[in-house]
């Protein structure tokens, strides 16, 4: 639905339950207005309850449109998915105006990486960590996967283990931080330096998908590069056992792929998760391992 349909959809209802709060106690008191008792009534309902969520209603209506009106060229811009236009506007807020919020940043980093202008989301980060720090902390998987993406692993993986050290980053991030510092290792060819990543993920996260992909690296990437690899694959087994006793299928897991769909950092490695999806949903697989007792967070 477009931004303005949506205001417009909000704005309607609010007005029909502000009409419908100031004008039901009416009809329903109007019959026995005719007394004091219920007068009286009436009058103490409507100063303490109805009044102050009429007041709260319009303050709400209020509210709505003056971040719609603030907002307006931002939303339609997202809206038509016109990355170059929106980097440009947000360039005007941030580096002219000096406006380093953290939706700012983040949309403006989200958008570099769209367009794949990998440079610029460091030059972002560069002049945001110097007027906003956790600015850049609350963005790390962007501007972590910026480098990824640009093929410089190694300072990826120095950038992420950097960020983790210093425990400033957000609980809901801090898993992802785990698996992108091992993922960058990996790709940059340090595999026995990200076996411990994956593998405390494979065991121990209860995000279904940093699971299956910890357990599927494990498993079809890391293992082979130890002469005695059976601790590898042991925590690929139990990695993917979670995942198939909580998701089921793998349909189940594509749900969980839509689910964070929206999340850049996902887009990224979209083809690493299907391909962990049809490893851990095999025919072989699921007979070899059954489906047992698991842990995993159906809800990631």
């Amino acid at each position: 639905m477009k931004f303005k349909y949506l205001i417009i959809t909000f704005s309607i209802i609010i007005v029909i339950i502000i009409l419908v709060t100031a004008l039901l106690p009416l009809f329903l008191s109007s019959a026995g207005m005719h007394s004091a008792h219920s007068g009286s009534e009436f009058a103490v309902n409507f100063k303490y309850i109805t009044l102050p969520l009429i007041i709260f209603m319009v303050l709400l209506l209020v509210g709505m449109g003056i971040y719609f009106f603030f907002n307006y060229r931002l939303l339609s811009l997202l809206e038509r998915e016109d990355w170059p236009a929106l980097a440009y506007y947000l360039e005007q807020k941030i580096f002219v105006k000096g406006k380093y919020t953290e939706r700012n940043v983040r949309i403006l980093a989200s958008s570099y990486l769209v367009i794949t202008d990998y440079v610029s989301v460091l030059k972002l980060e560069s002049k945001t960590v110097l007027a906003k720090p956790s600015a850049v902390t609350s963005n790390v998987l962007l501007f972590g996967s910026a480098r990824v993406l640009s093929g410089n692993h190694a300072e990826a993986a120095a950038f992420f283990n950097n960020h983790l050290e210093k425990g400033k980053i957000r609980a809901k991030d801090k898993q992802w931080a785990h698996w992108y510092h091992g993922f960058s290792l990996l790709l940059k060819g340090a595999f026995k330096m990200a076996q411990p990543e994956f593998t405390s993920l494979a065991v121990s996260s209860r995000d279904a998908l940093i699971t299956g992909l910890s357990a599927y690296f494990l498993n079809t990437s890391i293992a082979k590069h130890f002469s005695n690899p059976s601790e590898c694959l042991a925590a690929a087994e139990s990695g993917r056992i979670r995942v198939v006793n909580a998701i089921k299928n793998l349909a189940g897991w594509r749900k969980e792929i839509d689910k964070m769909s929206s999340e850049i950092h996902i887009v990224i490695i979209k083809k690493y998760i299907l391909e962990a999806g049809q490893w851990l949903f095999s025919e072989n697989n699921i007979a070899k391992y059954g489906i047992q007792s698991g842990v995993v967070n159906e809800e990631g």
